[in-house]
């Protein structure tokens, strides 16, 4: 049990009455998909054509082999609605940089990765304080579609060894069925027998723990992310939405 209110945190439960402390992000990989339709354009303009899937694996390994562990001292944010967690009503997705930044396709693409986790990381920090004990936490969504990269960068932002199953692209469609599946068997196994036999059983799971060499620079990333927060304020009072 948390000692007080926040709230950053919701307090929900699970279908099988476990208490789950839930840090609810509004924005994502909104702005990661926009560049990559930007990318996808020019390819046409360049007369190549490649499937979105091989230019999604392109540009996020290179934000694993090739970036900087701050991102090049680059920022974004990509707020296309309000935040809660960062006190934010309205959203304007920003690129920030600095004449000294180094501004590469594997920087942005490491800044954009690390922007998502930017207000859940924001939220994990209060249970930390409130010394909640976390082992491990799974990732699942679309981002984690491409192996190991945003499930390492999620690592590092958390300090927290990130579990990825196969089917993690899956979405909440999927855990809907899996749900409506369980009526059926719901007189013969509980819920989380149900989930461990049927369900999870035979779907093999990768588990990757933080990189502390990429640390300092994951928490150099963070603390501008932080910093920038009146930058994102200034934008939304300075431009208008049609």
């Amino acid at each position: 049990p948390l000692k007080k209110v926040y709230p950053e945190v919701d307090v929900v439960s699970t279908p099988t009455g476990d208490d789950v402390a839930m840090i609810h992000a509004n924005n994502a990989t909104s702005d990661i998909n926009a560049w990559m339709h930007l990318f996808e354009e020019f390819l046409v303009l360049a007369g190549k054509k490649l499937d979105k899937e091989t230019v999604f694996r392109s540009f996020f390994f290179s934000a694993l082999t090739d970036a900087d562990a701050d991102a090049g001292n680059l920022l974004t944010y990509g707020y296309y609605s309000g935040e809660n967690i960062t006190g934010l009503k309205e959203g304007r997705p920003l690129l920030v940089r600095s004449p000294e930044s180094k501004f590469t396709i594997a920087n942005l693409m490491r800044a954009q990765i690390l922007s998502v986790f930017g207000a859940l990381k924001i939220g994990m920090d209060i249970l930390k304080k409130e010394e909640v004990k976390i082992d491990r936490l799974t990732g699942h969504g679309g981002l984690f579609k491409t192996p190991r990269v945003a499930q390492q960068i999620l690592a590092d932002v958390l300090e927290t060894p990130i579990s990825v199953t196969e089917n993690a692209a899956e979405g909440g469609a999927w855990g809907i069925a899996i749900l409506a599946a369980y009526v059926d068997k719901a007189s013969e196994l509980s819920l989380a027998e149900y989930l461990k036999s049927k369900v999870f059983s035979a779907s093999s799971t990768i588990t990757i723990e933080p990189n502390y060499d990429d640390l300092p620079g994951t928490h150099k990333f963070m603390d501008r992310y932080q910093k920038g927060l009146d930058i994102e304020q200034a934008a939304i009072e300075h431009t208008e939405v049609d």
